[in-house]
C-alpha cells in the first residue's frame, strides 16, 4: 500500500470523490466529519497522511491543527477550504500545511500533491511558514484568484525574485505588497518604485544613488531605493518601460548583490528582495530589442499574473461591498447596492480592472441620494464610462483598436513591417484570450476565433503557449 490517509470532510459527495480516486491510487482512507472523530481516530492509529476541511462540524480544522501536531507531529497535511480568501492560503502555510487547496479544486493536481505529500519532504517544504500579517488588500474568491493566492503563498518562505503581470489597475503594487508584509521580510522597508514615472536621465540615480557632484545639480550625497530598501522588498513597478542602460547596472545589481552610486567608486553590498511589474508583454520587447533577454530570465524566477476583472465576474460583488465598507470608514454615506445595480456591474466591460471598480463604487457613495444605490443611480455616476449590459462586446472592439493604435504609437514599426510586427505582438495574447475564455479547450477556442483545429495547436506550439495553464478546475 502506498500509504494511509486520514480524510477530514463534512461534504459527505467531496469526501465520496476524494475516497474513490486516492483508492485508484493505492492509498488506504479513513473518513470522518469532525475535529472530535479526527482526534479519536489519530489517537487509535498513525496515519502518512491528513486531509482536512477548515470548516467542520465542531470547530475549526485549521485552528485545531496545533492538537494535531502533538500526536503526529511529522504527519504532512493538506488543507481543503470553501473559503477562498488570501487570508485562508497564509493561515494553512503558517501552520504548516503541505499544501491547500480552494474549493473547487483540480482532482488530478490533488492526487499529485498527496503523492508528493507521502513522499520524502525538502527542509524547506517542512519548515514552517511566516506569521500572518495586519494586512490582507486583495479581495477575491474566484478560481483565478485562488491561483494568485496559492503562488503568493508559496514565496513567502524565500526571497526568490517575482514579476508580477497583468492589465493596468488589476493589482500588481497589492500583490507585491502582500508578500512582503506576509514573508519573512516584513520588518524591513518595502519601497515602491514606478520606472514609468522617472525621466531617463534620473531612473539609474533614482536606483542607486549619487554622489556629490555626479551631475549637474547634484549638490549632496544621495541615496538610492536599493540602499533604502535594505533588508526588505524593493518593488519595481512598470519595468518593461526601464531604459537599456539602467536594465544594464539593474541586472548587475540583481547578479553580484552590490550596487554604486552613480558618480561613486566603491561598491555597496545591499539585501533586497525583487518584486517587478508590468503590463506589457516582455517577449515581443525582447524579440524587438527593447528589453534585455538575460534580465527578464533574472527577474521571471517567479510569474504570477493577474487576470483582468472582466475575467473574474464572480468577485464583482465581494469587491464592491468590500469598497462601499472602505468608503464609509472614509467618511463617506455608508450605501448598499440593489440586485440590478449589481447586475448592471456585473456587465461591464471595466478596463481600468479593479482601480475602476474602487473609483465607481468612491463615486456611487458619494453621489447617490439614497442608502440603496439602484440601477438609476448608476448613470449618473458612470457617466461617459459605459459600457453596462449588452454593449461589452462594441466596447472590447474598442479595446482592441485602441491597443493597436497604442502600439504604433509606442513601437513606430517601419514601413513594411507594420503587418508582420502587429501580428507577432498580438497573435499570442489574442489565442491565450480564446483560451483563457473557454478554459484551455482548443477545440471550442479555435471556434471562437474561427481558425482550424489543427492551425491552433500549431500556432500554440510555435509560440509556446501552455493551454494547460487555462484549464478550471473541476
Amino acid at each position: 500500500m502506498p500509504g494511509s490517509i486520514l480524510l477530514v470532510e463534512d461534504d459527505s459527495a467531496i469526501a465520496t470523490v476524494i475516497t474513490a480516486a486516492l483508492e485508484d491510487e493505492g492509498f488506504e482512507l479513513a473518513r470522518c466529519a469532525s475535529i472530535k472523530e479526527r482526534d479519536a481516530l489519530l489517537a487509535s492509529q498513525e496515519f502518512d497522511l491528513m486531509l482536512s476541511d477548515v470548516v467542520l462540524e465542531d470547530g475549526d480544522g485549521l485552528e485545531s491543527l496545533a492538537a494535531v501536531r502533538e500526536v503526529a507531529s511529522d504527519m504532512p497535511v493538506i488543507v481543503l477550504s470553501a473559503q477562498n480568501t488570501l487570508d485562508t492560503a497564509v493561515r494553512a502555510s503558517e501552520r504548516e500545511a503541505f499544501e491547500y487547496f480552494p474549493k473547487p479544486f483540480d482532482l488530478d493536481e490533488l492526487v499529485r500533491a498527496v503523492w508528493q505529500a507521502v513522499g520524502p519532504r525538502s527542509e524547506d517544504e517542512a519548515a514552517g511558514g511566516p506569521r500572518e500579517g495586519d494586512g490582507m488588500p486583495l479581495v477575491g474568491r474566484s478560481p483565478a484568484m485562488q491561483g494568485v493566492y496559492r503562488m503568493i503563498t508559496r514565496v513567502l518562505r524565500n526571497d526568490l525574485t517575482v514579476l508580477v503581470t497583468g492589465e493596468s489597475g488589476t493589482g500588481k503594487e497589492l500583490v507585491a505588497e502582500a508578500i512582503h508584509q506576509l514573508g519573512s521580510r516584513r520588518t524591513g522597508p518595502f519601497v515602491p518604485v514606478n520606472t514609468a514615472a522617472i525621466p531617463h536621465d534620473l531612473i539609474e540615480s533614482e536606483l542607486f544613488g549619487h554622489e556629490k557632484g555626479a551631475f549637474t545639480g547634484a549638490v549632496a550625497q544621495a541615496i538610492g531605493k536599493f540602499e533604502q530598501a535594505n533588508g526588505g522588498t524593493l518593488f519595481l513597478d512598470e519595468i518593461g518601460d526601464m531604459p537599456a542602460e539602467a536594465q544594464t547596472r539593474l541586472l548587475r545589481a540583481l547578479q553580484s548583490g552590490r550596487i554604486r552610486r552613480v558618480g561613486g567608486r566603491q561598491e555597496i553590498a545591499v539585501d533586497v528582495r525583487i518584486i517587478a511589474a508590468t503590463n506589457r508583454d516582455l517577449v515581443p520587447m525582447i524579440e524587438a530589442g527593447g528589453f534585455r533577454e538575460d534580465l527578464y530570465y533574472r527577474l521571471n524566477v517567479v510569474p504570477i499574473e493577474l487576470p483582468p476583472l472582466r475575467d473574474r465576474r464572480e468577485d464583482i460583488e465581494v469587491l464592491a461591498q468590500h469598497f462601499l465598507g472602505l468608503a464609509a470608514e472614509d467618511g463617506l454615506p455608508r450605501r448598499q447596492l440593489s440586485q440590478g445595480a449589481l447586475a448592471a456591474l456585473e456587465n461591464r466591460y471595466w478596463r481600468g480592472n479593479v482601480r475602476e471598480l474602487k473609483n465607481v463604487i468612491y463615486r456611487l457613495a458619494l453621489m447617490s441620494r439614497d442608502d440603496v444605490i439602484d440601477e438609476d443611480s448608476l448613470g449618473d455616476a458612470l457617466g461617459d464610462e459605459r459600457p453596462l449590459a449588452g454593449e461589452g462586446e462594441g466596447e472590447a472592439k474598442n479595446q482592441i483598436a485602441l491597443a493597436l493604435e497604442s502600439w504604433i504609437a509606442r513601437e513606430e514599426p517601419a514601413a513594411g513591417a507594420l503587418y508582420a510586427g502587429a501580428i507577432a505582438a498580438f497573435e499570442k495574447p489574442l489565442l491565450e484570450h480564446a483560451l483563457g475564455r473557454t478554459g484551455g479547450n482548443q477545440l471550442r477556442a479555435a471556434k471562437l476565433l474561427g481558425i482550424n483545429r489543427n492551425t491552433l495547436r500549431k500556432r500554440i506550439t510555435d509560440l509556446k503557449i501552455e493551454p494547460d495553464r487555462f484549464a478550471r478546475p473541476v
